[in-house]
């Protein structure tokens, strides 16, 4: 296994981050624990997950995700915990209540509390604010998570769905209260779908934040889906592609002809970014998981960058020069 600090802090985590939205609403409990053993035993120590994670349209409720993962923690005593970089969020819709979503200092308050029953530990290793949510004072914000450092709940802060300049004012306004701010940040964020090459990678890399790609495979269209129709003889998934047919058909051969499988190379490219600290994988299956641990061995030149930047074209760089002078 490979390992990075996550951002500027002093946070070895693992090159891949092990994603367990699935675990729950779409494999049982039995076979999230075997990815969860399999993955830590690959030198996986990044485990990511979220509070409302295991509710609908899924699942039957929020938090059944962060239970499994407790269940898994537990049974493995002091000695796992401490082995592994536990990372969940908050800011989605718990309750019926006015105030179990959002980022209000109270919802904050309750939903670490309840994080923290979910998953049987006392603390949280990354804290992330699933979404930007703009009708909070961000002072109050901050505060909060402030509070919760200086309790021991949690130890670093992260921020998911931001834009640019939310980075930007989060992290000029920690600067002025006198502390770390942000250490990642958890975006949408892979070949096909570039366009926080725009305002929020160059934000992240000005403040020191490690990039977290979710949804690396572009939601399958990057995952070798023409290969796996010709296997199943299903022609409806060539057809969900619409006009992106010729470059999915370009990506695979592409694949093919360096000898990897596409969802391989496409974890390859984002290893291969600066910014990236660990894509966040979620596997369904063992062959999955592997395939995200395989990608850790593929080293890219820059001929092969440079024709996946011609197969998926980002926005052109940073703005403004993306589309100005």
């Amino acid at each position: 296994m490979k390992y990075t600090r996550l951002g500027r802090s002093g946070l070895n985590v693992s090159r891949i981050c092990l994603g367990t939205m699935n675990f729950g609403p779409v494999i049982d409990e039995h076979a999230s624990i075997g990815i969860l053993d399999a993955a830590v035993a690959a030198g996986v120590n990044f485990i990511d997950t979220a509070d409302v994670y295991g509710g609908p349209p899924w699942g039957p409720y929020n938090g059944q995700t962060e239970e499994i993962v407790g269940r898994w923690i537990e049974s493995g005593g002091s000695a796992r915990r401490e082995s592994i970089v536990l990372a969940t969020k908050v800011h989605g819709t718990m309750g019926d209540g006015p105030n179990e979503r959002g980022l209000s200092a109270l919802h904050i308050r309750q939903g670490v509390e309840a994080s923290l029953r979910r998953l049987k530990t006392d603390y949280i290793d990354l804290y992330q604010m699933h979404h930007i949510d703009r009708a909070v004072p961000v002072d109050e914000v901050l505060e909060a998570f402030s509070l919760l450092k200086q309790q021991g709940k949690i130890v670093y802060l992260g921020s998911s769905n931001f834009a640019g300049w939310n980075i930007a004012q989060y992290q000029e306004l920690s600067r002025i209260a006198g502390s770390t701010g942000l250490v990642s940040e958890q975006s949408l964020y892979n070949l096909a779908q570039r366009t926080l090459e725009l305002e929020v990678i160059p934000a992240a890399e000005h403040y020191g934040l490690g990039i977290l790609p979710w949804s690396p495979l572009g939601g399958g269209i990057l995952g070798g889906v023409l290969a796996k129709a010709d296997r199943s003889r299903s022609a409806g998934a060539v057809e969900k592609l619409g006009d992106r047919l010729p470059q999915v058909e370009r990506y695979e051969a592409f694949a093919a002809r360096l000898g990897h499988g596409a969802g391989d190379l496409a974890l390859a490219w984002l290893l291969h970014q600066p910014a990236v600290a660990a894509p966040i994988v979620g596997p369904r299956t063992l062959d999955q998981l592997e395939g995200g641990l395989r990608a850790l061995e593929i080293e890219l030149t820059d001929a092969d960058l440079a024709e996946l930047d011609e197969i998926w074209p980002g926005p052109g760089g940073a703005a403004p020069e993306a589309y100005a002078w």
